[in-house]
């Protein structure tokens, strides 16, 4: 980690430090409170809104990002923590030219979204999901999206648009 202090009052008079992340393959720097949640730095400091903010306890995963390809819960993790490190959020997964990924095709095809509150946590939970098991069972699906809650849809769709994905993904390869 290399965070250092600005010495520069930031709100409530907390020291900033200047964080470099690269975020959506873009280099990005940033000073920030110490204790300036990562969910809170992409959507404020970053302007990065499609990461959301539920329960801000960790619980939902409506806040998942991926750190270094791996999904995080981004409530639960300050943001100079991640300081020198890829981040992906649900703007990153698009393919060339904003293109969809297949994740994000199925998920529109198989109508896993209702409200799309808990969309971008899912998509990302997915995509590195898929990336570790390109086949999963029934029951590896269940068991992969099961850090993440959705109040609307019943989760039928959503698994079925991860095993819609995982064909996308085959027929691309």
């Amino acid at each position: 980690m290399s965070e250092t202090a600005r010495g520069v009052p930031g709100p409530g008079g907390e020291a900033l430090h200047a964080i470099c992340l690269t975020v959506n393959g873009v280099v990005r720097e940033v000073d920030v409170p110490g204790r300036r949640l990562l969910s809170d730095c992409l959507r404020h400091d970053l302007g990065l809104t499609g990461t959301h903010v539920g329960c801000e306890h960790g619980v939902c995963g409506c806040c998942t990002v991926l750190l270094d390809g791996e999904p995080i819960r981004s409530c639960l993790t300050f943001a100079v923590s991640v300081d020198g490190h890829e981040i992906t959020t649900v703007e990153g997964l698009a393919g060339p030219g904003g293109s969809p990924s297949p994740v994000q095709r199925a998920f529109s095809e198989c109508h896993a979204l209702q409200c799309g509150f808990c969309t971008p946590g899912f998509l990302c939970t997915v995509t590195a999901l898929l990336r570790d098991n390109p086949a999963p069972t029934e029951d590896e699906v269940v068991e992969g999206i099961s850090g993440n809650l959705c109040r609307c849809t019943g989760y039928q769709n959503i698994v079925k648009a991860v095993h819609r994905a995982a064909e996308l993904m085959e027929e691309q390869a």
